[in-house]
């Protein structure tokens, strides 16, 4: 066998001496060729990129446990050994010699925690099949010893691998004590120890008891004929006791057979047994799993009525009618006090018509009876409450305005000539606007005869606050006796007037112009806001944009600029405002 570079103390030292400090034992050191290969193709070796490496195996004691290394080595410029990788033995997966080498000399080794898992691994080679066994030899040891398992050994056969480390065991070398001057020296190798030991057939003991045995025959040499004739007579004296102690046991035998025949009557009955059981087992797992089916189904069902019953209440909430707000949609008290509740009873009952209508309800629930039922009960209740709320605002703001026309100190006690105050209906109106809003909503036909009704009152209202103001305003101001002559001035007649009177005329008819124009300008925009001849939904973005609530429903001279009333131009009735607008004006011009 060829001495190997495993053998060269000189380079065990140097590597320990490069390892030194890391408490790392070399157990084997040898030198190799780092090469690359190309993961599974079978290209040639590029033995031009070879780079002299050192293999060391390395073990490190810890506590009762012993961890495994492989130490890559590499040589400075000085030809000094420094270290260059380090590796795992416990993540060893896979030693691969390579197919692709004719001579055997190259493998791999393959680590399962290598990061970058699409390079191949470096290829070692070796410079003959002597030193790649040595390496992969101490190596797949190693694992074996302090890992408790072994690699996956791919190209190479493990046989072959053990026989040749069985043929090349290293010798055991003695040497004897110098006779007659001269040393005599034998070299037995393990292999032919263990081999000689092997071939032993008889262990220490029995061999003992064979010297014992034939210490009692005292023969000679030549005696050899005789000791096999009674060899063969003891034998055969042997061979009959036998067979008499097996006679004498006839018994027992019989006994046993007897045994064997009732346990094998016993197998057949529980054979028989067992067969029953097995159709009951049969039977009881088909019973089993169909009511496993059923309780899945049951489970399905109680999930699904849990679910339906959670849909019903919501429904049933939804269909219910709160006790708070069936008594003021189907009572008849609108009064002031009680004006907030019944605009949230208004409220309710349009978002619970809404709800019951497709797509706000489930278009199967939409087909239910209980359904149409309660959707035509709310419209009933919405019909008897649009119907009252409407007469009794209707009645409320007649009488109203009619208690103002025959209040003398309403028209008695104004003093200067200034512009009628309506803050009182104005405070009025502020209190039933929302509800008005809400009206609409539901049926917005309800607000014609509430409007006519307003109109007509209020038309009366204005009418005789402007003759009572052209009457303070005549008697305040002093004109000639004939009546006629201040008329035609302004018919544009050719006629010569007195220039005094003219001037009076004029600034009489200029301050009534000036103060009852703006304020039927004002009580039309009024009109056109309180009762609603806006989109309720443009109303209510409005409401809802705002951060002040009491603003919501000031109805007082509202400022209306060029972006709202192109917002609203759409949205408003222009037909019926003006019906409104004449049933309010009408025979104004006369009174002015």
């Amino acid at each position: 066998m060829a001495k190997s570079s495993a053998d060269d103390a000189e380079l065990r030292r140097a590597c320990e001496a490069a390892i030194e400090g890391s408490k790392h034992k070399v157990s084997l050191s040898i030198r190799t060729v780092k090469t690359h290969g190309t993961w599974g193709k079978s290209a040639k070796l590029g033995r031009q990129m070879a780079k002299p490496r050192v293999l060391a195996l390395c073990t490190k004691a810890k506590g009762q446990r012993t961890k495994a290394f492989l130490r890559v080595l590499k040589y400075s410029n000085g030809g000094v050994l420094e270290p260059a990788k380090l590796y795992k033995l416990k993540h060893l997966s896979k030693v691969e010699v390579a197919a692709n080498d004719p001579s055997g000399c190259t493998f791999t080794l393959g680590f399962d925690n290598l990061r970058n898992q699409t390079v191949a691994p470096p290829q070692w080679t070796m410079r003959n099949i002597d030193d790649r066994n040595r390496l992969l030899l101490c190596i797949l040891n190693i694992c074996k010893d302090v890992l408790g398992r072994l690699p996956k050994v791919v190209g190479v056969d493990v046989v072959e691998m053990a026989l040749w480390a069985k043929e090349n065991k290293p010798a055991v070398s003695t040497q004897s004590n110098q006779q007659d001057g001269a040393s005599v020296e034998s070299a037995v190798t393990e292999t032919e120890l263990k081999v000689n030991v092997e071939k032993e057939l008889v262990s220490q003991a029995e061999e003992e008891d064979m010297e014992a045995l034939l210490g009692t025959y005292i023969m000679g040499v030549g005696e050899a004929e005789a000791f096999s004739e009674r060899l063969k007579r003891e034998l055969q004296a042997l061979e009959a006791a036998n067979v008499h102690a097996i006679l004498e046991s006839e018994p027992l035998i019989d006994e046993v057979l007897q045994g064997l025949e009732s346990a094998t009557n016993c197998l057949e009955d529980m054979d028989e047994w067992l067969g029953m059981f097995n159709v009951k087992l049969r039977h009881m797992r088909e019973d089993i799993e169909s009511i496993e089916s059923r309780n899945n189904k049951l489970e399905m069902q109680s999930i699904n009525n849990k679910t339906l019953i959670e849909e019903l209440d919501k429904l049933l909430e939804q269909l219910s009618i709160p006790s708070g707000y069936s008594a003021c949609l189907t009572g008849d008290s609108f009064d002031e006090a009680l004006m907030m509740q019944n605009i949230e009873a208004c409220e309710w009952l349009t978002t619970a018509m809404r709800g019951l209508e497709v797509p706000n309800i489930d278009p199967m629930y939409a087909k239910m009876r209980g359904v149409k039922e309660k959707r035509g009960e709310l419209q009933i209740i919405k019909s008897t409450f649009v119907g009252k709320a409407s007469e009794y605002m209707r009645c409320y703001f007649a009488s109203f305005v009619d208690f103002m026309l025959n209040d003398k100190n309403y028209f008695s006690q104004r003093g200067q000539l200034k512009r009628p105050d309506h803050a009182d209906l104005r405070f009025k109106c502020r209190t039933y606007a929302r509800l008005l809003k809400h009206l609409k909503i539901l049926d917005k036909n309800c607000l014609g005869p509430l409007r006519k009704a307003y109109c007509a009152s209020l038309n009366l209202l204005l009418r005789k606050e402007a003759r009572e103001f052209a009457n303070e305003l005549r008697s305040c101001t002093k004109t000639s006796k004939t009546q006629t002559v201040w008329f035609e001035a302004f018919t544009g007649s050719g006629q010569n007037v007195n220039s005094a009177d003219t001037s009076t005329v004029s600034d009489a008819y200029a301050k009534i112009l000036t103060i009852f124009i703006p304020l039927l300008v004002d009580e039309s925009t009024f009109l056109a806001h309180f009762l609603c001849f806006e989109d309720p939904s443009v109303i209510d973005s409005k409401k809802a944009g705002s951060n002040n609530g009491d603003n919501d429903d000031d109805l007082g001279m509202l400022d209306i600029d060029e972006d709202d009333s192109k917002s609203s131009k759409n949205s408003v009735d222009f037909a019926a405002l003006n019906e409104s607008l004449q049933d309010l004006l009408d025979g104004m011009q006369v009174c002015i």
